[in-house]
């Protein structure tokens, strides 16, 4: 059995003396890990630094074995944001995200050109943070749990949504929250569904920015834990809860944020 693919590297950990086994989202084969002969040494340990893509070869001689993989160096991301505490945080938490949350070898192409966009987004753009939220979001309709964003779920309307109901997922306006609001999840303007109401506005001000930002993360870290990972008894990993800890002692974040 065989096959090469292009990947991301989500992380690498050391086995035995010299090599190590290496957890990559394919294009095509999903969340896929091999042995990767030498990966502890200097060369290859560089290549396999989460976030950097590589082209991937495997083999096994059956399909259910760990088997070898064979590395290439494509495209070196994180390298390009060690000078950036913050920018190398988010790569962190995508990869440990990505690793923990998906399948082992069930193919989710919707996932991997996701964390492409957020990688090219993490290097250039300051709006980082928001396609951050918008990937998880993205990876949990990928995986069966889409929030619904359409419309009121108590009233059908289609504006002012401003909450999430944390059991079903579904929007509820601000007129319709009512005596429930303090029982809901704040939704942020971002997130909602084809740029109804405020739908892809910048809040105003850097105060706002930040506040939505981690009401984004608490969002779709409520949906990740009860439907993804808690019938495995998991939890989120470190690096997302420390990303969520470097927002959340910000006094403001910079307004010099656009989303497309």
């Amino acid at each position: 059995m065989d096959w090469t693919d292009e990947g991301i590297v989500l992380s690498a950990r050391k086995h035995g003396e010299s090599s190590a086994i290496a957890q990559l989202l394919t294009k095509h084969r999903g969340r896929h890990a091999g042995l990767v002969r030498g990966g502890a040494g200097r060369k290859i340990r560089g290549v396999l630094q989460p976030g950097n893509q590589v082209t991937a070869s495997w083999r096994a001689r059956l399909a259910e074995h760990l088997g070898t993989l064979t590395v290439e160096p494509v495209r070196a991301r994180a390298a390009n944001l060690l000078s950036d505490w913050d920018r190398l945080a988010g790569l962190s938490a995508a990869c440990a995200v990505a690793e923990v949350a998906l399948p082992e070898r069930e193919p989710h192409p919707g996932t991997y050109e996701g964390m492409l966009t957020l990688l090219d987004e993490l290097e250039r753009s300051d709006s980082w943070p928001l396609i951050y939220v918008r990937w998880e979001a993205g990876l949990l309709a990928e995986l069966g749990f889409g929030l619904d964003l359409r419309s009121c779920a108590r009233t059908g309307v289609e504006t002012g949504l401003a909450y999430l109901s944390p059991r079903s997922g579904r929007a509820v306006s601000e007129a319709a929250a009512g005596e429930y609001r303090d029982r809901l999840l704040p939704l942020p303007a971002f997130l909602v569904a084809n740029g109804r109401g405020a739908g892809h506005a910048v809040p105003a001000t850097p105060e706002d920015l930040r506040d939505a930002i981690t009401d984004g993360l608490a969002l779709t870290g409520h949906f990740l834990e009860r439907h993804v990972l808690g019938n495995r008894g998991g939890a989120l990993p470190p690096a997302r809860t420390r990303l969520v800890e470097r927002f959340s002692r910000r006094t403001t974040i910079s307004s010099d944020i656009s989303v497309q």
